[in-house]
């Protein structure tokens, strides 16, 4: 029972921690306000949640991270792919040497190697992180596609560089060529776990489906079923299981463009998935802060057992090593961009440099979070000879510091450095989307002439069937009319869109209203209430969505 009111107490955090950052005067993010509720929890009932690293990757990690592959762009992944690699390979190890030496320098007390490991987990951005700050802020598409292509994939990098630092304390040997074998194997490998479990579940799925049809139940089940097992047969092969729960979400959305699921299936597992982000999401957040309690005990014990560290010194620390972390990112992201800007003017494209408080608006955007906190409880408690873990209660309150800063910074930062910023311009893909509706509009009406053709051939009431077909051909022939045009008559269809679309969304509200006064009547029937609500309200969410 414990447990369970421990679940219940989270999930109602997650939910109060919303209606508080709306009604704060000030912008406050929402992973701070559930960081500092988690705290609020921990020190109200005097103890909090042990958390179990393994436990915790494997049950919050897996599902955000395949939801993010699955739905980030992928042409705008692979059109920045090298730049994401190198964030996510070379700005990994330019950190971690960078900032391992400087903690060592800054604090002798804690051994190279285990600054090192320090440094390591601290080079991942947080995906989650990273969505909840980028949502909130007017960031170009691309740049939001780059952080987010950067935060998948950099995850394995730094959890390897941690792996090799922590072995290298624990033996006092260090072997670079191994390094690299290990960290090509646990990427490859993650990689192909996650694209072969996903491509041979759909494929029996879709089997199964053919033979006794399709149960939207179960679909939803099976999605949320696969980026776990992905994960645990990576690491069963001690492949990368984050890596692997990341290529399954890519790999799903390949899946899902071959159409072979109901539309209601569709729907629901969307409602479905956006429940399931936003409630770990939010957990992860409050956990994180549910755990700063103990962490701010350890480095009390710490201060009390050093006897000349003062505890002022501790937040230095933590200021220190963000400002180092932004730096070096800040260099990096710099000379970076000066490659990309050279390889685009050889290639005689035209170029548009971006304003230098956008390119330190990427810097102050790689924040740490919940893959942070969790790698570094994962160091050993002691030294294969018996002795405690050296400097063990430090790091980890580091760490801790570091994720709180960085996502202080970044949330008040980030809309400053933004504000009133001239973008770089934005390709519209209007005309791609205005070919695609004609396209689909124009298949639509042969459909409607083949059924029409063939439910009416042979019946006493075939013209009935054409008169039907005829009145819904012409709406396919309007759209198409209308998106095929071009200057202000063009302006002019679409305003007339945009005005019939905001009283068709009137029209839909009143409906609604009207359905739900005669229940409440007595003079119709629930359960077709609801069923008409239901399709009312798929109106109104297709007409309130924004381009």
């Amino acid at each position: 029972m414990e447990g369970v009111t421990i679940s219940l107490f989270l999930l109602l955090a997650v939910v109060i921690s919303g209606m508080l950052a709306r009604l704060s005067p000030i912008a406050v993010p929402v992973p701070l306000v559930q960081i500092g509720l988690g705290a609020l929890l921990a020190t109200l009932t005097g103890s909090a949640i042990t958390l179990e690293p393994t436990l915790f990757f494997l049950l919050f990690l897996p599902p955000l991270l395949f939801l993010d592959g699955w739905r980030i762009p992928k042409e705008g992944l692979f059109h920045d792919k090298a730049t994401i690699l190198e964030l996510a390979l070379g700005l990994v190890i330019f950190t971690v040497l960078g900032i391992g030496f400087f903690i060592h320098w800054m604090v002798p007390a804690i051994p190279l190697s285990v600054a090192f490991a320090l440094a390591a987990i601290l080079s991942p951005t947080d995906p989650i992180a990273v969505s909840a700050i980028t949502a909130r802020v007017p960031i170009p598409r691309r740049i939001t596609h780059i952080l987010e292509g950067e935060s998948l994939l950099n995850d394995a990098s730094g959890l390897v560089c941690m792996r090799f630092a922590v072995a290298a304390t624990l033996t006092g040997t260090f072997s670079a060529g191994s390094a690299v074998l290990t960290f090509l194997w646990l990427a490859i490998g993650g990689i192909a776990v996650g694209l072969g479990v996903t491509w041979l579940v759909t494929r029996a799925k879709d089997l199964v489906s053919r033979k006794l049809g399709e149960e939207t139940g179960s679909q939803i089940l099976i999605s949320i079923l696969i980026p776990f097992g992905a994960y645990l047969l990576a690491e069963h092969l001690h492949c990368s299981g984050i890596l692997a729960a990341v290529a399954a979400g890519i790999a799903m959305s390949y899946e899902e463009q071959r159409g072979r699921v109901l539309a209601v299936t569709r729907v629901r597992r969307a409602a479905v998935w956006d429940t399931v982000q936003f409630t770990m999401n939010g957990i992860i957040f409050v956990l994180l802060g549910e755990q700063l309690p103990g962490i701010v005990s350890g480095a009390a014990r710490i201060v009390s057992d050093t006897g000349h560290l003062h505890p002022i010194w501790l937040g230095v620390y933590v200021v220190a090593i963000t400002l180092a972390l932004g730096a070096l990112r800040l260099a990096w992201v710099w000379v970076s961009l000066r490659f990309t800007l050279f390889k685009a003017a050889r290639r005689g494209e035209v170029i548009h440099t971006p304003s230098w408080r956008l390119v330190v608006a990427i810097s102050v955007a790689g924040v740490r979070g919940a893959i942070t906190l969790a790698g570094i409880l994962t160091l050993p408690l002691v030294m294969n000879d018996g002795t405690p873990f050296p400097a063990r209660d430090l790091v980890i309150f580091l760490a801790a510091g570091v994720i709180i800063v960085s996502l202080v910074a970044a949330s008040v930062a980030l809309p400053a450095l933004l504000q009133d910023l001239e973008l770089p311009p934005e390709p519209s893909h209007q005309r791609e989307e205005d070919e695609a509706r004609i396209a689909a509009a124009e298949a639509a009406i042969k459909a409607i002439e083949v059924t029409q053709h063939r439910l009416g051939t042979g019946r006493n009431d075939a013209d009935l069937y054409a008169d039907v077909g005829t009145r819904l051909m012409e709406v396919y022939r309007q759209r198409i009319d209308g998106r095929s045009r071009s200057g202000d008559e063009n302006d002019q269809i679409r305003k007339v869109e945009e005005i019939e679309r905001v009283l068709r969304l009137a029209g839909a509200r009143a409906e609604r209203d009207q359905i739900l006064k005669m229940v409440r009547a007595r003079k119709l029937p629930e359960e077709m209430a609801r069923r008409i609500v239901r399709e009312i309200d798929l109106t109104e969410a297709r007409l309130s969505a924004v381009p």
